[in-house]
């Protein structure tokens, strides 16, 4: 307690200070009801459990209540402060409790009432059904929400808020086919239609609609779920934009592009872009997909995003230039640079949480008061969730909450410790550690992956980071007076712009730069918050923190290392019209087939990257689709092949096909060209090319497998034949052979990829002894000795609905 704390408790009747612990303290009690109210909603019952914990604390309290009451009378005025603050607090926490409990409860009340649901008018109730062949063009008129982008297959992308829909028709349009509609639309056109378009342009886009899928795959971005947290339920491919609306009205976008040309004209590319993210932020600025990803495997997305750092270096240069000026201007001055900060940056939740935390500490410099950093956390988190619920599962968010908890609580315990190095040394390696430490189990849930030399990159980084995010700030600020002088700025940041990119692309090519552990389960993340917690308030465990890490690592690595060596499983993934298997037994992982372009890096690699799988030991390649195995150099590119088999087609010899011995031959992996019919086995997996046209027998552990392609089902009877094979366990075809060879072979299981099969079909097909999955509909479909087949579909379900 400082003096003027003291000065003021001296004036203070004796129930007044008391009566301001217990506010404090209520607060505190009542904003954690109401953030576990929402992540409560994750389990069966949501809120509910709050209001249960809550009555359990308040009969906890009362119950103490009675044994610990102290008499009311004392000798010195010291005593009566705590005598009362002990009475009242007893006294008043199970009501605390009690209205805690029933916040928690109305928070998962709160959360299910925001879920965004279209409404009648929604742009999402004018896509055509499933059913219809015939596409549908519309012209869907409305005013741009958003920045374009780049997306990742080269196509504009921006965000649209609706407000006509036209459908396109022979005749001439009438207002009969003009239809009042509402919502936001995901639009994405050929980048040169997006170039030049701006928020706020009003707008008519002709193309095709449509609704997101889920995720088919485990591990796999579900862009069903990302358009819903947006609000919206629809998207939209477009083929021709027209402005309707050529008045250019001034928006924050303008003051952003200036500074990203500014910063691009005196660095160029990728510097200046990166310049600009690490000034405004990745989200409000087109930074490259090959720098963004570069950073996010290296452990330095943080970097990308405009958050504390940012905001305490306005905060802190503001103040210092105006240190003698009075409050009032300090204040207003320091307000004024935080607001437009976040107008500049997009109202990312990360900032949104630095903003008001960075008010808070202008409310304390307005009344001369120290601000407690955690509790002003708490308050922003609050706020933030009061305003918007859903943020509580966006993972931005969490992270970002996450890292500056441990930047409050656990730097100054690793700095104490650290207190034989040199003071700037020890904050350097106590910054990132204790980010590290609060965010990693969440980056392990969801990503599975740890990068193995992030805290060192940071520490070696941080001061590079430093200096160009402060020099970034000082041209954007020349850049809005002139821009040619923000880019003379800008050019002094060429030398540690260009050192940090090449740091971290020597460090993203170090051997095990990516762990890849495998996503950790629901427990596990329990369990290890549980011990962070314990370390951070518990005595006994601060002086043992070396045993809650070797017990956190136990955690994380013994129960990957137990299913890595005793599963046993076939998945066979949603990849279109190739069939892509991935074969795990007991630690040795087989892969047959990539699948098209894009395949390898959103299907495969997620699946992988989940199972915590780092090396393939086996890789059979049959080129099903004839698409020159290009999604073999995307898996390659990341993961090691130990063994690679490819089978000699009719075909010539592409690039593609150069290129996989060499990088092979880089991984020190053996590569093998096979004649047609050449068997391969591979232990548990047995694997045969029967003709190119392709048929593919399998043994996969006790089962047989048949893969037929583009075959005549006649002919695959012929073939049959000819061989001596007998019907298949597991037949896996395209959906247009599913019912011959079903009816011909009559396999137990039958998997159908590339394109819908009729309902008709799958009705008799129920008929049969033959179970029938559509990957299509199903995604995909995994099979372990000791139970049966199932989809992915069926079993995300039944995750959903326990939690």
């Amino acid at each position: 307690m400082d003096y003027t704390s003291r000065e003021v408790l001296r004036k203070l009747p004796s129930g007044a200070f008391a009566r301001s612990r217990m506010i404090q303290t209520s607060g505190v009690i009542i904003c954690l009801g109401y953030i576990l109210g929402l992540l409560f909603t994750a389990v069966p019952g949501g809120g509910v459990w709050i209001l249960v914990l809550g009555i359990v604390c308040a009969v906890f309290f009362r119950r103490g209540a009675k044994s610990r009451r102290l008499p009311q009378k004392s000798e010195t005025g010291k005593n009566q402060v705590d005598v009362a603050s002990s009475n009242l607090q007893v006294t008043s926490l199970p009501q605390v409790w009690l209205i805690a409990g029933l916040i928690g409860l109305l928070a998962s009340f709160y959360l299910q009432w925001r879920v965004p649901q279209p409404t009648v008018s929604d742009i999402s109730q004018f896509v055509p059904s499933e059913g219809s062949n015939q596409e549908q063009l519309v012209i869907v008129r409305g005013k741009i929400a958003s920045n374009p982008r780049l997306t990742r297959s080269q196509r504009g992308q921006f965000w649209l808020q609706v407000s006509q829909l036209d459908e396109v028709k022979n005749q001439k349009d009438t207002k009969e086919t003009q239809k009042g509609a509402a919502g936001k639309l995901y639009v994405t056109v050929p980048i040169l239609k997006a170039t030049g378009l701006h928020p706020g342009q009003e707008i008519a886009v002709t193309g095709i609609l449509y609704k997101p899928k889920p995720a088919s795959n485990p591990g796999a971005f579900d862009f069903q779920k990302f358009l819903q947290q947006e609000g919206a339920f629809a998207g939209l491919s477009g083929r021709q934009i027209n402005i309707l609306d050529e008045e250019q009205r001034w928006g924050w976008w303008q003051i952003r592009e200036k500074i990203v040309r500014s910063h691009v004209r005196g660095l160029d590319i990728p510097e200046g872009p990166l310049v600009s993210a690490m000034v405004l932020g990745g989200k409000a600025v087109d930074l490259p997909y090959d720098i963004r990803d570069l950073f996010v495997q290296a452990g330095l997305a943080h970097a990308l995003a405009a958050s504390g750092f940012q905001t305490s270096l306005i905060l802190s240069v503001i103040l210092q230039l105006t240190r003698r000026a009075k409050k009032a201007t300090q204040v207003t001055l320091g307000a004024l640079g935080l607001i437009i900060f976040l107008s500049l940056t997009g109202f990312q939740p990360s900032v949104l949480r630095a903003v008001i935390m960075g008010f808070a500490a202008l409310v304390g410099l307005a009344l001369n008061r120290k601000v407690k950093q955690l509790g002003s956390l708490l308050l922003a988190a609050t706020l933030l969730l009061v305003f918007n619920p859903l943020w509580i599962w966006d993972l931005g968010f969490q992270l970002s909450f996450l890292a500056t908890l441990g930047l409050v609580v656990t730097v100054p315990a690793i700095t104490q410790r650290l207190n034989w190095v040199p003071s700037a040394i020890a904050s350097l390696i106590s910054v990132p550690l204790a980010a590290t430490i609060w965010t990693l189990p969440v980056q392990l849930f969801v990503f599975g992956v740890v990068p193995a030399y992030s805290l060192l990159l940071n520490i070696i980084t941080t001061p590079l980071i430093s200096i160009i995010s402060i020099g970034g700030i000082i041209s954007a600020i020349f850049a809005l007076i002139l821009p040619e002088a923000g880019s003379a700025v800008a050019i002094f940041l060429h030398y540690p712009s260009d050192l940090l990119i090449k740091l971290v692309e020597f460090f993203s090519q170090l051997p095990g730069n990516s762990l890849v552990l495998g996503s950790i389960s629901t427990w596990q993340l329990l369990a290890i918050y549980g011990l962070i917690l314990l370390v951070w308030l518990v005595n006994w465990w601060q002086k043992r923190w070396w045993f809650a890490g070797l017990i956190t690592f136990s955690l994380v690595l013994f129960p990957a290392w137990h299913s890595a060596s005793t599963l046993s499983r076939i998945t066979v993934l949603e990849a279109g019209a190739e069939p892509v298997v991935i074969v795990q037994d007991r630690g040795t992982v087989t892969l047959i087939n990539s699948g098209d372009e894009g395949t390898g890096r959103y299907t495969i690699l997620p699946f992988l990257q989940q199972q915590g799988v780092n090396r393939i030991d086996w890789a059979i390649a049959t080129d099903f689709q004839r698409n020159n195995n290009d999604a073999w150099l995307e898996i390659l590119q990341r993961l090691q092949i130990k063994n690679f088999y490819a089978y000699a087609t009719n075909k010539k010899n592409s690039l593609t096909d150069q290129a996989i011995p060499q990088l092979l031959q880089q991984q020190q992996g053996i590569y093998q060209l096979l004649p047609v019919g050449q068997t391969i086995n591979l232990g548990s997996t047995v694997a045969q090319l029967i003709n190119e046209q392709p048929m593919m027998q399998l043994q996969v552990l006790g089962q047989s497998w048949l893969l037929v392609g583009d075959v005549e089902p006649k002919e695959v009877e012929r073939i049959m034949k000819a061989g001596g094979w007998p019907s298949p366990q597991v037949l896996w075809c395209n959906a247009e052979s599913l019912k011959d060879l079903v009816m011909m072979l009559k396999p137990q299981m039958a998997i159908a990829s590339s394109g819908s099969v009729d309902s008709k079909i799958l009705a008799e097909l129920s008929k049969t002894a033959t179970k029938v999955f559509v990957t299509a509909q199903d995604g995909a479909i995994q099979w372990t000795p000791n139970s049966e087949f199932e989809s992915f579909t069926q079993v995300s379900e039944s995750k959903s609905s326990v939690l």
